[in-house]
C-alpha cells in the first residue's frame, strides 16, 4: 500500500506549513475553487463518517498552483 493523494496532499500542506486560508488562496492561482469544508474532509481520518478521498484532479491543481505559488508565473513565451 503506497500513498494516497490524501497523504501526498496532507505532507505537503505540514512541510509548507500552509493553513486552510493559505491553500485556498494557492489554488485560486489556478482559477480553482475549493471551500474550506471540502478540504478539512481531505485531511480527516480515512475512518471519519466525512472523509473524502482527494482525487487526481484535486491534487493536480494544487500541485500546479503550489508550483505557481512558489515560483511565481511562467514568463511569457517570445
Amino acid at each position: 500500500m503506497g500513498l494516497t493523494n490524501n497523504d501526498i496532499f496532507k505532507k505537503l500542506r505540514v512541510a509548507h506549513k500552509l493553513r486552510d486560508n493559505d491553500i485556498i488562496k494557492i489554488f485560486t492561482l489556478v482559477d480553482f475553487k475549493v471551500s474550506k469544508s471540502e478540504l478539512n474532509a481531505f485531511f480527516r481520518n480515512e475512518n471519519h463518517p466525512k472523509y473524502m478521498e482527494c482525487g487526481d484532479q484535486m491534487l493536480r491543481n494544487f500541485l500546479n498552483a503550489l508550483i505557481i505559488h512558489l515560483r511565481g508565473p511562467l514568463p511569457p513565451k517570445k
